[in-house]
Formats: C-alpha cells, structure tokens, sequence
C-alpha cells in the first residue's frame, strides 16, 4: 500500500479511555483541555473528554494521538471550511 494511500484510510484505536490513536486525519481544526475537534478523511471528528492532549501529531502522515479521559467521540459530515463548518466549529466550543 502507497504511503498516499495510508494517509487516505481512517483509523481508530482506544485504549482504556486514556489513549487514542487515529489515522486518516487532516486538520486539527480545534482543541482545548475538554474537547478536540478534527478534520478526518470521513468527515468531522468532535472528541469530548477531561485533561485532553495531542501527544503526537503528523498531518502529513495523517496521524493523531491523543491522550487524556475520553467520554466521547462524534462523527459529523462537515467536510469543508465553509461558513457552514465555521458555524460548526462555533456550537461545538460554546
């Protein structure tokens, strides 16, 4: 598999709530200590959770860890930096 094609494929791991791995990501859009939105190849992720941290980050491989007390993660179609996804961007981090 092309290393084009691996950025491409969308991934997920979560161990014990504590550590998250991701691939397929193209953006972190936002971030704080309670929640981490990002930019994924299926669209948006909105991660919500306590003492929240990227430990790793490559865009270009399309790689994200994160660390920290997950409580959720979402998935939305927003795919797009439009006003539509600014609005977005604006509810989720109220």
């Amino acid at each position: 598999m092309e290393q084009n094609n691996l950025a491409k494929t969308h991934k997920l791991s979560l161990d014990n709530r504590k550590q998250m791995n991701l691939t397929g990501i193209k953006d972190v859009v936002a971030f704080d200590l309670n929640q981490i939105l990002l930019e994924s190849t299926l669209g948006m992720i909105h991660i919500k959770g306590k003492d929240l941290k990227v430990a790793r980050l490559s865009i270009e491989k399309g790689e994200v860890n994160i660390g920290g007390t997950i409580d959720s993660i979402v998935y939305s179609e927003v795919k797009d930096y439009g006003e539509k996804s600014k609005s977005f961007v604006k509810r989720m981090f109220r």
